[in-house]
């Protein structure tokens, strides 16, 4: 039973943050749990969803302003129409054509995230993107630098003044922001969903893909999220020109070499290239690899003992992945390019 003072402290905390709410005249954006999913790791409780928050991440993340030339947005390796990943190459790229060594992960679902990046160099999301926004080979910035180049910009100043009841920008509520809109980028209405709400069902051979993937594939791609948030050997060998040894340089620890982080097969038919070196283009390439790939004790269960599906087998499972494609997610204007211009404070930038 809770004490009295406990929940006198609890009430007048609540009631505080509704009057800062009433003060800042934010619209708060009540974020909805789908149906028979688990409660999300995020602590929004730390960063109340609004639609001013939700705007100003929304243009953050599509302006290249958050780069140190100006030349590249958090968009440019996230693009909507492909899960909120990029297509065009294996492997990111960044300013002046630099090159990293990991594919881009898709950006959904995040609320339910505990760690971040293909080793889980990350832990939390609201310092997630300090990691390609300083990285040399992808956007090569400071907070420090992007706080001179928006405090220079009206638009920036008013946006950050109706999220945050004033125009002061620092680098906790650039974070902050971009986590509003990244926040929102939930994929939950793809056929597959359809199908547990009892509103429509799968085909004969989507039906035969699915249980083929309980049998398979579910162990590491746990549904409803696809993925079991943690790190996995996929029994590729590694790549002599990266020298990446996955979680193991977060861990230094051995057992952790070549290990990444299960990605979510959520609107996987647009995520390509796949693994976290791209080094696949389709769904039947990967399904091939892990159809041949020999016993090994040092990948995970499922994996272990080879798998031996017949070519009618790898169809099947290809046609159910494809039923996890929201296309409402992936045209949703509400999270494309916003429609005004992109801000022009780097146009005054000394």
């Amino acid at each position: 039973m809770k004490s009295p003072a406990l929940y006198s402290i609890v009430m007048i905390a609540v009631a505080i943050t509704c009057l800062a709410f009433a003060l800042r005249k934010t619209t708060p954006i009540y974020f909805k749990i789908p149906g028979g999913w688990p409660k999300p790791h995020y602590d929004f409780s730390k960063n109340p969803l609004t639609e001013e928050a939700f705007q100003l991440g929304r243009n953050l993340f599509y302006d290249p302003i958050m780069s140190k030339d100006t030349t590249i947005s958090c968009a440019s390796c996230h693009l909507q129409a492909t899960g909120f990943t990029h297509v065009e190459h294996s492997l990111s790229h960044g300013i002046d054509g630099k090159i990293g060594k990991r594919n881009s992960l898709a950006l959904v679902n995040l609320a339910w995230s505990k760690n971040f990046m293909w080793d889980g160099g990350v832990n939390h999301l609201d310092v997630q993107a300090l990691n390609p926004i300083t990285s040399i080979v992808e956007m090569d910035e400071t907070l420090e630098h992007i706080i001179v180049k928006l405090q220079k910009s009206q638009k920036y100043r008013n946006m950050f003044s109706n999220a945050f009841g004033d125009s002061k920008i620092t680098g906790q509520r650039i974070l902050k922001a971009l986590s509003q809109f990244e926040l929102n980028l939930v994929s939950a209405n793809s056929k597959y969903d359809k199908v547990m709400r009892k509103q429509t069902s799968f085909t004969e051979r989507e039906h035969k893909g699915y249980a083929l993937f309980q049998q398979h594939c579910a162990s590491c791609h746990i549904e409803p999220l696809f993925t079991s948030e943690k790190f996995e050997n996929n029994g590729l060998p590694a790549d002599t020109t990266l020298h990446d040894n996955g979680r193991m340089e977060i861990t230094d620890k051995r057992e952790d070499s070549l290990k990444y982080k299960v990605p979510t097969l959520r609107n996987i038919q647009f995520t390509f290239p796949y693994m976290h070196d791209g080094r696949f283009k389709t769904l039947t390439e990967v399904i091939k690899h892990y159809n041949t790939l020999p016993s090994d004790k040092r990948l995970p269960k499922s994996l272990a003992k080879s798998i031996h599906l017949s070519d009618d087998d790898r169809t099947d499972l290809v046609l159910f992945l494809k039923t996890l494609t929201d296309t409402e997610f992936l045209f949703d204007k509400r999270f494309a390019f916003p429609k005004q211009e992109s801000v022009s404070a780097r146009m005054n930038e000394n």
